[in-house]
């Protein structure tokens, strides 16, 4: 009985934290690469994840999140997000911000900038990591940005994903150990 507790709660945990772990391959001679996920927990959950949801009804528990990024020797950089278990056919706008998550949806900071900037015209896709989606009729869906440049030592540590695109409401947040290609 002991050992099935055991069992129950480890397969508990894989479950919470995604199981697929990290990936992560800075210092290789083409840039750095770098792949994690988990699945999505409410704040407080009894086995927390780097996956947080602030509004289960957007984004249920459970929801699963990957993220990968490749950072070209060059500085060019790739992300790419895939997710499950959203709300088909929902619209979510999504980015890359500066702090990790926290309790506090606002835990996260704003957005990574390239050129940091507080004019409102420096909000776009060509100065920032959006990766917008609308979720599928099985709730899936897939999203990659590509830029010239490259993520600031420190200063891009998750992904937020929003109520709809254009929206400032924090529906979910993901640490993410983004790099750098050196």
């Amino acid at each position: 009985m002991v050992a099935g507790i055991c069992v129950g709660a480890v397969v508990a945990a894989l479950l919470a934290s995604g199981g697929g772990g990290t990936g992560v391959g800075s210092g290789a001679p083409d840039g750095y690469w770098m792949r994690t996920d988990a699945r999505f927990a409410p704040v407080g959950a009894l086995v927390p994840s780097a996956a947080v949801t602030y509004d289960s009804k957007l984004v249920p528990a459970a929801a699963w999140i990957e993220v990968g990024q490749h950072t070209a020797v060059s500085g060019a950089t790739t992300v790419r997000l895939k997710v499950d278990g959203m709300v088909p056919g929902h619209a979510y706008g999504v980015h890359v911000h500066q702090k990790p998550c926290g309790a506090d949806p606002a835990a996260a900071g704003g957005h990574f900038q390239h050129k940091p900037s507080t004019d409102p015209a420096a909000t776009n896709a060509d100065n920032e990591v959006w990766l917008d989606f609308t979720a599928d009729e099985h709730g899936a869906a897939e999203a990659s940005a590509g830029h010239a440049w490259g993520f600031r030592q420190g200063e891009a540590s998750s992904v937020v994903i929003h109520d709809m695109p254009g929206s400032r409401t924090r529906a979910a947040c993901f640490t993410v150990p983004f790099g750098w290609a050196p």
